[in-house]
């Protein structure tokens, strides 16, 4: 098995900057449901407890609210229950007992049946009518957003038990209830860090791999897919003219990105043509002096709008006119991660994208940091930089990625289950597909079940 990256270093968007003396993770902040990740290395000869060592994040978010308050996720039922009915009252956190219950139960029921299986046919979902039937039970195919409201009181945690909805690209209103899944997985199921940071995850992964024999090209990339005349895969030709023979080869660039690239002669799927797209996000990452005092790991900082924020993102494609953002601050956790007395800090703000924003970045950008340094200010972050990098939509989109989002084709009905673009493609046999825009969808759980279920149609075509 050959593994061929174009960076110089594995993780595709899990990268990593050195930068004046700091590191930053620029991927993916959040890890979730290790036990993932221990399947992944364990099918080579390895396990989480050899190849990554890692700390949970307790909090695993502070969450800030414009009128002042806070609420922290804490790890375990019962400190999440304490910190309930000190914030928020005995009312609500009698309610968390329901909603864990009714969080564990969803999730039982989508892995196994729904969300860690290919599909063939949207019929497909007909196998399991036992599982369908639980879901409709429990109320799987409603809304999120009230699903939340009905369980709780207190307005602070409609927003941080659904917030969950915008890794999906919708509005708490508009997603289904079923990407509750995803508060479990962080929520519930509690939030780790590696040792060494975000980059450690991948490195751990491409060493296992590499100790098992898979070999890998770092620094190039692949021009073309080579095909034969009846339209079957036969390799890859390398940016260098090398040719390198395959009899199955598994893209992860972004789905749209792949078929434009290399398969342009088969017509898309429809989503991967006319789909919908998560919003965005403007990215900064900063080196400064000095240490957060109060700060967690991860922050959430909900501005007072909140269905208002997601009409600015999704229909009005311009940006929030009361912006909730998300600051972490790595380096609280990873020393390596900035000198001593200095902190990194990840600030992301939801952004549209290309396809419904039509905002100038090369203006837009300057004036989004004078507000955010103003922002970190304000919350009590240190602002006194020493370096930075800043990524809009515009560089998403020179990265690769469709419409200039991180996250992918938007989890509506029309793009779920086996609704979402397949991984594979019988038009063009031995191709396969993994990532984000496939199946299952976004979020590092969901990209590694992905590259497990492109696994398993190479495991069948070859066999």
């Amino acid at each position: 098995m050959l593994v061929v990256e174009r960076e110089d270093v594995p993780g595709g968007r899990a990268g990593r900057l050195h930068q004046d003396g700091f590191t930053f993770d620029t991927g993916p902040t959040v890890l979730t449901m290790i036990d993932l990740v221990d399947e992944v290395l364990r099918a080579v000869g390895s396990s989480v407890e050899a190849a990554l060592p890692l700390q949970r994040l307790d909090p695993a978010y502070r969450a800030r609210y414009a009128d002042g308050s806070a609420i922290h996720v804490r790890h375990g039922h019962t400190a999440m229950t304490e910190e309930i009915a000190r914030t928020c009252g005995a009312g609500d956190a009698a309610a968390f007992e329901d909603f864990t219950r009714w969080l564990r139960r969803l999730y039982e029921v989508e892995m196994p049946h729904f969300i860690g299986r290919n599909y063939d046919s949207p019929t497909d979902l007909l196998a399991r009518p036992g599982a369908a039937l639980e879901l409709v039970r429990l109320g799987g195919f409603g809304r999120l957003g009230p699903a939340i409201r009905r369980r709780f009181a207190d307005d602070r945690l409609h927003r941080l038990f659904s917030f969950q909805a915008m890794y999906a690209g919708l509005a708490p209103d508009q997603a289904l209830a079923i990407y509750a899944v995803i508060t479990y997985m962080d929520s519930i199921e509690g939030v780790w860090f590696p040792d060494g940071g975000m980059r450690a995850l991948p490195q751990a992964m491409a060493d296992a791999n590499a100790q098992a024999g898979v070999e890998f090209v770092y620094g190039r990339s692949v021009s073309r897919i080579l095909t034969r005349h009846d339209g079957a895969v036969m390799g890859v030709e390398l940016d260098d003219g090398e040719r390198i023979g395959a009899d199955a080869v598994v893209t992860t660039l972004d789905l749209p990105v792949a078929y434009a690239r290399h398969a342009e002669d088969l017509r898309p799927p429809r989503a991967a043509r006319t789909g919908d797209y998560s919003p965005s996000a403007l990215v900064w990452h900063l080196g400064v002096r000095g240490v957060p005092e109060h700060a967690a790991h991860h922050n959430i900082h909900f501005g007072r709008a909140w269905k208002g924020a997601f009409d600015d993102l999704l229909v009005g494609g311009r940006r929030m006119s009361d912006p909730s953002r998300l600051v972490c601050v790595p380096s609280k956790d990873d020393a390596s991660a900035a000198p001593e007395g200095h902190s990194t800090l990840y600030v992301l703000e939801p952004v549209p994208n290309l396809h419904v924003g039509e905002i100038d970045w090369e203006v837009e950008t300057p004036r989004m940091q004078e507000e955010l340094l103003s922002f970190l200010a304000g919350e009590g972050y240190p602002t006194d930089v020493v370096t930075d990098a800043v990524v809009t939509p515009v560089d998403w989109q020179q990265q690769g990625m469709a419409a200039g989002t991180p996250f992918a084709l938007a989890h509506t009905f029309a793009q779920t289950g086996p609704f979402r673009p397949a991984n594979h493609d019988p038009r063009r046999p031995g191709l396969f597909f993994a990532g984000s825009s496939t199946v299952p969808g976004v979020g590092v759980p969901m990209v590694l079940i992905s590259g497990r279920l492109a696994a398993r149609r190479v495991s069948d075509y070859l066999a």
